[in-house]
């Protein structure tokens, strides 16, 4: 059951997100405040907007100290690549999902009336919790809770369990350099319907960069972005000996 805008979210709901949270406040406000999204307007300025702002901030640090301790012979680049899915919005909104903390949100009536709740949305509670236990309970708090939820993702990215995401690395680096996203377009597709092989490739800027092959179309779109980071790379390097980490 989802609040919406005409009441705070009550005790009982409190004290059951703090059952599958694992964390008991000693200031359940906090809570409630981690949990309020800024469409319900019940208090001036009472919203997890900067609960979410800390939060990234303690995210960050508490992946970034965990990574630098637990893989002490990987390179500042291959912990950045770990790091940028472990924390990234996909995998933020996914593990909130999982933990159903959308059913303790309390959100304006728009979105109480919806059946979809953005990505954002949930990656951004998910890091307004972080900065709720932080404040109420301090820094190992809030790793435990963390970690509770993310180590398995580490663990995952770390074993190459499932493929490096070069699509999210490109992504990122590309709206931050270009302020843009990549474009995907399939060029050929070869193969019978029960063996297809597929080409794509990479717009940015409105170029062509890296193409790839792969059985199917993600596989291909994960190859393409990984030779796209290599040309960028060595773009970068031949203006400013600088290499972006791939």
């Amino acid at each position: 059951m989802i609040s919406h805008a005409s009441s705070h979210i009550n005790l009982e709901k409190l004290s059951e997100c703090q059952l599958i949270i694992g964390y008991t406040f000693h200031n359940v406000e906090i809570l409630e405040k981690a949990l309020t999204h800024t469409s319900c307007r019940l208090e001036n300025n009472f919203s997890n907007e900067r609960l979410e702002f800390l939060g990234d901030a303690v995210l960050g640090m508490i992946i970034s100290d965990f990574l630098f301790k637990a893989l002490p012979e990987n390179t500042e680049g291959e912990l950045t690549k770990i790091k940028s899915v472990v924390v990234s919005q996909s995998t933020l909104a996914r593990v909130s999902a999982e933990a159903h903390m959308k059913d303790f949100l309390s959100v304006g009536r728009g979105l109480h009336e919806s059946s979809f709740f953005p990505k954002s949305l949930l990656a951004n509670v998910f890091e307004a919790i972080i900065a709720a236990i932080y404040l109420d309970g301090g820094i190992d708090a809030a790793t435990h809770f963390t970690m509770r939820y993310l180590q398995k993702e580490i663990d995952t990215v770390c074993k190459n369990q499932h493929e490096k995401n070069y699509k999210s690395i490109l992504q990122q680096y590309s709206q931050k350099e270009f302020g843009i996203t990549p474009n995907y377009k399939v060029l050929q597709q070869v193969g019978p319907d029960h063996g297809k092989l597929f080409e794509v490739g990479v717009l940015l800027k409105a170029s062509e960069y890296g193409k790839g092959w792969g059985k199917s179309k993600k596989e291909a779109e994960q190859v393409a972005a990984k030779e796209t980071l290599k040309m960028l790379s060595q773009d970068l390097t031949e203006k400013d000996d600088t290499t972006l980490c791939i």
